[in-house]
C-alpha cells in the first residue's frame, strides 16, 4: 500500500447494505488529522440501507445500485470509482459478493470487516455458530478482499470472551463495539 505523502488523504469509497454503524465510524475517523483516508463516496446495493443517512449527514456523494444483474452493475460502479479517483474501498456490511474481475481491478485495495475470528465462520450467522459450537472466544477481523469469500490476508483481529449468558444478539452487540475500534486501527496499520 502506498505511503502517505504530506497531508494528501487517500480517496476512499465505503460499500454498505445495512444500518451503517461502521460507515459512520469510518467517516468520523476519516475526519481526524491523523487519518490516512478521506471518504469521498458511499455505494449501496439497496435504497433501504439505513446507513445512507450518514452520507447525507456528512455531505458525502452516494450512489445506490439496486439491480438484479450485479455483474453489469459492477461495470458502472468501476466507471464511477475511476471518475471519483477512488484508490481504496472499505466494505462495511456490504451484502453482495464482488466478482473476480472487480476485485482484480482493485487488487490489494479492498478491505472488509467480518464478525468472526477468521478463518473460523466465514459467511453468515457467525455469532450463533460460535455459541452453538461452545467457543470460548469470538471476535472480528479486518481482511483484504480476494475472490474467495472471507479468505483474504488478515490485517487485524480483535478477540473477546464469550460470556455464558451471551446469545447471538448480545454477542453481536459486543463484537460491533470492537469492530468500531478495529476498522480504524486496521486502516492506520495498512497506510503506516
Amino acid at each position: 500500500m502506498e505511503k502517505l505523502t504530506g497531508l494528501k488523504k487517500i480517496k476512499t469509497a465505503v460499500f454498505i447494505s445495512g444500518v451503517g454503524s461502521n460507515l459512520k465510524n469510518i467517516i468520523k475517523f476519516s475526519k481526524l488529522k491523523k487519518s490516512p483516508i478521506s471518504i469521498d463516496l458511499v455505494v449501496s446495493n439497496t435504497n433501504l440501507a439505513k446507513g445512507l443517512k450518514y452520507a447525507d449527514q456528512f455531505k458525502i456523494k452516494k450512489k445506490i445500485f439496486n439491480s438484479k444483474n450485479f455483474i453489469e452493475t459492477e461495470k458502472i460502479i468501476l466507471i464511477l470509482l475511476r471518475k471519483e479517483k477512488i484508490k481504496f474501498i472499505c466494505l462495511a456490511g456490504f451484502m453482495k459478493i464482488l466478482s473476480k474481475g472487480f476485485i482484480k481491478k482493485f487488487d490489494g485495495k479492498i478491505i472488509n470487516i467480518h464478525p468472526s475470528l477468521l478463518p473460523k465462520y466465514k459467511g453468515l450467522n457467525t455469532h450463533s455458530r460460535a455459541i452453538k459450537n461452545k467457543d470460548i472466544f469470538a471476535g472480528c477481523t479486518v481482511h483484504y478482499v480476494t475472490e474467495k469469500l472471507d479468505s483474504g490476508k488478515v490485517v487485524m483481529q480483535k478477540k473477546i470472551k464469550i460470556a455464558a449468558s451471551d446469545n447471538s444478539i448480545s454477542l453481536s452487540k459486543k463484537i460491533l463495539k470492537q469492530e468500531h475500534k478495529l476498522y480504524p486501527a486496521a486502516i492506520m496499520k495498512i497506510f503506516n
